[in-house]
């Protein structure tokens, strides 16, 4: 006997992914590729938590982060990372959201507007990246290592999609726990 899926109405085989639109063609394909990574990771979140109730969301089973924490994460770090490709280091205020990202109990709607917000003041912010400078040298963390601007980004991107994955796979165990 077939096991029931839980998979969202729209499979990801019959959409075009945000990166194969070609709808970013006015900024360079390194800054591109991080845009349509936050593209990404909204629809999928969307659609892999939208049968998640707050307790579903805090939830946290088999010893994986609630998808409350992977959401939180992905925004937070992005504002971080985003601080060092802006060639500063983190604020007070910046570490104290660190500290809480674990917390839970946060709507799915207050966590989409989290969510947003960064993704829209990232974007934003990237978009006002000289390419030229993509090689430059940014500073991260309290030991200040030292990394090209390009790869920074890059690994904006990357991280995102690991918590992405980590956050539906989470969803996927809570729904079959139900």
């Amino acid at each position: 006997m077939a096991e029931e899926s839980h998979a969202p109405e729209q499979s990801l085989d019959s959409r075009i992914e945000p990166w194969m639109s070609g709808a970013l063609i006015d900024v360079h394909p390194v800054i591109a590729a991080l845009l349509y990574s936050f593209q990404h990771a909204r629809t999928d979140l969307d659609a892999w938590t939208k049968d998640l109730s707050i307790e579903d969301l805090s939830r946290s089973v088999l010893g994986l982060a609630s998808v409350c924490f992977h959401i939180r994460h992905i925004a937070g770090s992005v504002d971080r990372l985003l601080t060092y490709a802006r060639g500063e280091q983190l604020s007070s205020a910046q570490l104290s959201l660190l500290r809480d990202e674990a917390g839970a109990g946060m709507s799915r709607e207050a966590l989409f507007k989290l969510l947003d917000d960064v993704f829209e003041r990232a974007g934003s912010t990237v978009r006002r990246l000289d390419p030229a400078g993509l090689g430059d040298i940014r500073e991260v963390g309290r030991k200040r290592i030292r990394v090209p601007l390009a790869t920074l980004l890059v690994h904006i991107a990357e991280h995102t999609q690991r918590h992405v994955g980590e956050a539906i796979i989470t969803a996927k165990v809570v729904l079959h726990a139900r």
